[in-house]
């Protein structure tokens, strides 16, 4: 039976925080705070980020007034032009939306659309995610493409409601428990859930391991034997 496939996108198809993660390894290293060490500070932008997300969103431009604002707090004085232009600069290897592809993602995707419906759901900045889906040239395996503010379940009633989904044989695939997994349960799909390493620590969320809705896979060439 033709099923309903939606996919994640950052560190799904391919990947995305590692990226991220180097930026802000190498934003610590210039920091070069006097008494706290790299955990310690790891965990004052985490507490940015978060309460930063529902006003900023996701991605690069949201990631570099953090880094901002964690300069402010730690320095108790506003960013100078210097300190301004040395963040950007750090974080400029987030511009250019390069992609690296997970291992056969593209051979994936077409044998996986031969025999259902593909569509992609991904959030933050529609400039940049757009981007990064036309760099991964990933873009005509999907019959739609959706950019959300936010994956949360009004997000995915949305969807349902938007292309009548039969959610009894509708797929949410990701990385995310906290965007991909928790919030397609709570609309009643099921949810394939492909975890990666480098999954951004506000992204990670507690799953039921008795669902029996939730599918755990090791890498995405695996769909191909359920699908």
């Amino acid at each position: 039976m033709n099923k309903v496939l939606i996919f994640d996108a950052d560190d799904t198809l391919w990947e995305n925080n590692v990226r991220f993660e180097r930026v802000i390894d190498d934003y610590l290293d210039w920091l070069k705070h006097p008494t706290l060490d790299k955990t310690e500070l790891r965990h004052i932008l985490d507490d940015i980020e978060h309460a930063n997300v529902p006003v900023l969103g996701y991605g690069s431009k949201a990631l570099l007034q953090s880094l901002a604002q964690m300069f402010e707090r730690l320095y108790e004085r506003p960013v100078g032009e210097r300190e301004r232009t040395d963040i950007a600069e750090i974080a400029r290897a987030l511009e250019n939306h390069e992609v690296d592809l997970v291992p056969q993602v593209s051979e994936t995707l077409a044998e996986l659309g031969s025999r259902h419906d593909l569509l992609l759901l991904t959030k933050g900045d529609p400039a940049e995610q757009r981007g990064k889906l036309d760099a991964s040239n990933l873009g005509h395996h999907f019959r739609s493409v959706h950019i959300v503010a936010e994956k949360n379940v009004a997000a995915y009633r949305s969807l349902v409601d938007e292309h009548s989904l039969d959610v009894a044989v509708t797929w949410m695939i990701g990385n995310s428990p906290h965007s991909d997994i928790l919030p397609a349960r709570a609309v009643g799909m099921n949810a394939v859930f492909i975890p990666n390493q480098h999954t951004w620590v506000l992204e990670q969320g507690e799953l039921d391991p008795a669902d029996k809705g939730v599918l755990h896979l090791a890498a995405f060439t695996e769909l191909l034997a359920h699908f």
